[in-house]
């Protein structure tokens, strides 16, 4: 629990730092906001006006708590591109994205480690070479042009959706999360090949150790020592590198996004960056930043969980 609580403390402290950095770096970049948002309308009497209503006539460190204070609140400025409170204009597209890394992350946890263990038993055989060559190319394919594959084989040709026209999840929840399903899958399959070949490569350092070669000696069924005790061994370091994949996947997705026309956070932030529209930038930029985090942080506890000796060296 102590170990949590300080966990806790460091993501929190870490989120801070991020805030403020980034706060600061886009006050510094984006100019008089004013102004952008008026643009050939500007005079100085609605530049007056518009400053005092946004509160940017205020000392920067007051602006940064009240803007911090928005992430509880839902006020985090307004767009100065589509003329509305960001919060109201991403909080839809926060859940889609949501929606779209935990479903590709659960697919690589679902499929990956079965197919670890599937293939670390099997090492050697005359269908080795083939798997190991199917499995490089997985991971060489980069998850846009997997995503392209998928819409054009699903989409096109068998018709499991329409490309380009993305349910409202609010509207048709189901028809929403089978349309994600495709992405999901052109996310995942890259990391779901590297996952195979590092636990697949964990595993069979594991199994030349004493301790398994001493069990199996005894009598022991091979594949019964390989999932009560290698598997558990071996996860320690794939929770560290399944928390990469996950923060992996927050920016993948912006890329498969676009593929798929989904209007999740990915799309938005394209579409702010070109337009400069730094308010939604801003808030878009820390929800990312909170979800690597988070991430890191949840394998860390995964790790002292599946662990015992890890609980122990961080109660200390």
């Amino acid at each position: 629990m102590k170990y949590a609580l300080r966990r806790l403390a460091m993501l929190l402290a870490t989120m801070l730092l991020v805030s403020l950095f980034t706060f600061v770096a886009f006050e510094l970049i984006s100019g008089d906001t004013a102004s952008t948002m008026l643009g050939t309308e500007a005079t100085p009497e609605r530049l007056e006006a518009l400053r005092e209503e946004l509160g940017l006539n205020r000392p920067l460190p007051v602006r940064y708590v009240e803007w911090l204070a928005g992430f509880f609140t839902g006020n985090l400025g307004v767009s100065t591109s589509y003329r509305q409170p960001v919060w109201d204009l991403i909080a839809p597209k926060v859940l889609v994205t949501l929606y779209l890394s935990l479903m590709s992350f659960t697919l690589i946890v679902a499929v990956s480690i079965p197919l670890g263990l599937w293939s670390a038993g099997r090492t050697g055989g005359p269908l080795d070479g083939l798997r190991t060559a199917f499995n490089q190319l997985c991971m060489a394919v980069p998850s846009f042009f997997t995503g392209i594959l998928l819409s054009w084989g699903f989409g096109l040709v068998l018709k499991r959706f329409v490309p380009g026209e993305f349910p409202d999840p609010s509207v048709n929840l189901s028809g929403a999360l089978r349309y994600l399903f495709f992405a999901a899958a052109a996310l995942a399959i890259p990391r779901i090949a590297m996952t195979v070949r590092m636990l697949r490569s964990t595993i069979q350092a594991e199994m030349q150790k004493d301790y398994v070669r001493t069990a199996i000696s005894r009598g022991n069924d091979r594949n019964a020592v390989l999932r009560r005790h290698v598997l558990k061994n071996a996860l320690t370091p794939i929770a560290a590198f399944l928390s990469q994949t996950l923060a992996e996947i927050v920016a993948g997705s912006i890329v498969v996004e676009q593929v798929f026309a989904i209007p999740g956070l990915g799309r938005i932030l394209v579409a702010s960056i070109s337009n400069r529209d730094y308010p939604t930038v801003q808030a878009i930029v820390v929800i990312l930043a909170f979800w690597v985090v988070l991430a890191g942080m949840l394998a860390d506890l995964v790790s002292q969980w599946i662990d015992p000796r890890l609980r122990l060296g961080g109660a200390a």
